[in-house]
Formats: structure tokens, C-alpha cells, sequence
């Protein structure tokens, strides 16, 4: 199984870590480059910077199904998560997974008075209750691979008035995303988007969600350039009131990386990143070690080898070590000798 876009990308190790942070396409680099060259020599940048944000807003729109004018552009999932936390009543119930990431989980628990209840991921959907104000859980999970049910449980949040936010950091890119399902979701595109980091996304429903900018700057307003003194006197009237004032080359990347994975289309993406987790998988349970169950996914977590990795980097083999077990992550730009030469480095 070979690479899915080979031309774009020229690795000199064995890299199985996109969960942890996914290689950047060649094209992405090339415009980075121009526009720092730009910067260097005097010639301004700001309107291909602006326009960067607006065409990658755009292509994330389209990649998680919902229109553009639902999507904010920012730098951080803890930022969007902290702003949603803002926006609950002293007291309010939260639901997340035991284990989640914690620039989704932080962010709650910090505000000191909500009421944080954590249940395994997998008894995330029938610990919706009267009460509960919003569940927030990842669509994949960070340390081992785990696919949340969000079928399940965004009928259960409905059922009971709870509003939903998932983190898409770890699906986006290669698992098929229906923003639409969820009040909010938030990402991170510096893992399987393969954009710098820098770059990150909320998508918020039609209504704006309930939710106030606390850190609303200039680019927050409905016209940014008549917004950069005083207080902003009109707030943009769409998710562009949520922006962050952007990592302008960040975003320059972000157009073109998505604009690849748009090409490949996911449905392609996941087909291969699959193939060749499951390919890791049986491998490493042929050399007598049981990876976590987490089927269907890109992330295969496999107890007991999370010691392995340091070895590995040494053989050039790139893993991740998380919750003390080894994780390997497999996007587009891997290929079945990948998986083969991490499956020889572990038996010697």
C-alpha cells in the first residue's frame, strides 16, 4: 500500500505519530515560504493573510458539513472550550470521558463551580440525565484510538436538553465529521488537517450558540477595520465573531493542506489509514502483544511497548508514548513498509 500523496511529502524516518502532529504538505510549505519572503522584503501581506483565513474557514465549512458562516477561526481548542465554559450558569452540570484530552476536560474544571462528572467513555451516553448541561467528549480518543459513540450519545443529549461539544482534533482529516450533530465542535489542525500549528476551529449552530466572545479583539467585529479602536460597536454577525486575530502563516498553510485533503477525499483517507492500522494491529498481536480495542480506528495503542519508543526514535521509527503505552498513528503519507519496518524494530 502505497502513500496517497507521494509528491507532497518526502519523510526521512519511519513517522507514526499524526496524533501527535501530522506532516506538512509541500505545497503548504512553498506558500509559508513566499509569504515569509514577502515579510523579509517589505511587501505587505495583510490581505493574502485575510484572505488565507476566509478560503481555509471556508474548506473546513465544507470538510464537517456545515456552512462557513458556523465556523470561527482561532489557535486553540482550550481557548473555545473556556469560552463555552463561560457561558454556564454556576452549577451546571458537565459530562465528560474518563481520560479525555485535557484541553477539553481543563477548561470545566477550573471555573470551580460546575459540577464535573466523569464516566468512562463508553457510559458517556446513558449518564446523560436531567440536569446535565452539556457533554463534552472527543470524537477519537487521544491516548488510545477509542471512537466515541456520538450517535448515541447526541440523541441522549437531545433527549434530555443537554447541549454537545466534541473535539474533532483526532478524527478531522481522515474520520468523516458531521458538524451539524453537535451544538459545538472544536479542532485543533495540526495533527491529521497536517496544517502548522496555530490553527484551530469552533463550529457553533445557527443561533450562535448562546455563547458570549469574552475575547472578542478587533477581527471579532461585523467590518474589522473600522473595529480597532474603542470598544467594537458591532460584533460580526456570524461565527467570525469567535475568530482569534489569526497566526497569519499558520492559516496560509491551513488553505492549502485542506485544500489536499479535499482532493483525496476523506472517505479515501480513512480507507487508508485504516487498512494500514489494521495492518499494525495484527502484526503486534502476531508478536504476542493485544493493542486497546478501539476498531475502525487510525490510532492503534498497544500496552506494555509505551518503553519502546525511545528505541524506536533511535532506529528512526517515530511513535508517541501515552498513558504509558505506545501509539502509533497512521495518516495519508504512510505506507504498508511503514507499518512493516515498526513491526520488525519491535520484534529485534
Amino acid at each position: 500500500m502505497e502513500s496517497l500523496a507521494g509528491a507532497e511529502f518526502a519523510p526521512h524516518t519511519t513517522y507514526l505519530t499524526t496524533a501527535s502532529s501530522g506532516l506538512i504538505p509541500a505545497r503548504s510549505v512553498a506558500a509559508v515560504q513566499a509569504v515569509l519572503d514577502g515579510s523579509a522584503t517589505g511587501q505587505p501581506i495583510v490581505d493574502v493573510a485575510f484572505e488565507a483565513v476566509e478560503a481555509a474557514r471556508a474548506a473546513y465549512a465544507r470538510l464537517v458539513g456545515v456552512p462557513a458562516r458556523r465556523v470561527a477561526a482561532g489557535s486553540s481548542v482550550a481557548v473555545y472550550a473556556g469560552m463555552i465554559a463561560t457561558s454556564l450558569p454556576p452549577g451546571a452540570e458537565v459530562l465528560v470521558a474518563e481520560g479525555d484530552f485535557s484541553s477539553l476536560v481543563n477548561p470545566f474544571a477550573v471555573r470551580g463551580d460546575l459540577k464535573l462528572r466523569i464516566v468512562p467513555l463508553e457510559e458517556i451516553a446513558e449518564a446523560v440525565r436531567p440536569g446535565t448541561a452539556l457533554v463534552a467528549v472527543s470524537a477519537v480518543q487521544s491516548a488510545d484510538g477509542r471512537i466515541a459513540d456520538l450517535d448515541a450519545i447526541g440523541e441522549a443529549a437531545r433527549t434530555h436538553g443537554a447541549r454537545t461539544l466534541v473535539d474533532v482534533s483526532q478524527a478531522a482529516g481522515w474520520l468523516p465529521v458531521n458538524a451539524d450533530e453537535a451544538d459545538y465542535t472544536v479542532c485543533v489542525a495540526y495533527k491529521w488537517l497536517m496544517c502548522p500549528r496555530g490553527a484551530a476551529f469552533l463550529t457553533v449552530p445557527e443561533d450562535l450558540g448562546a455563547l458570549t466572545p469574552v475575547f472578542a479583539g478587533w477581527v471579532a467585529g461585523e467590518k474589522p477595520w473600522d473595529s480597532c479602536y474603542g470598544p467594537v460597536e458591532e460584533l460580526a454577525h456570524s461565527a467570525r465573531r469567535f475568530d482569534e486575530s489569526p497566526s497569519v502563516y499558520s492559516y496560509v498553510a491551513a488553505r492549502h493542506s485542506l485544500a489536499l485533503i479535499e482532493e483525496l477525499g476523506t472517505e479515501a483517507i480513512a480507507a487508508h489509514d485504516r487498512a494500514l492500522a489494521d495492518r499494525f494491529r495484527d502484526g503486534v498481536t502476531g508478536l504476542g502483544h493485544r493493542p486497546i480495542a478501539a476498531p475502525g480506528s487510525a490510532i492503534v495503542s498497544v500496552p506494555g511497548l509505551g518503553d519502546a519508543a525511545p528505541r524506536l526514535a533511535e532506529a528512526e521509527v517515530h511513535v508517541s508514548a501515552r498513558a504509558g503505552n505506545l501509539r502509533a498513528s497512521f495518516h495519508l503519507y504512510n505506507t504498508a513498509a511503514d507499518v512493516d519496518r515498526l513491526l520488525e524494530k519491535l520484534s529485534g
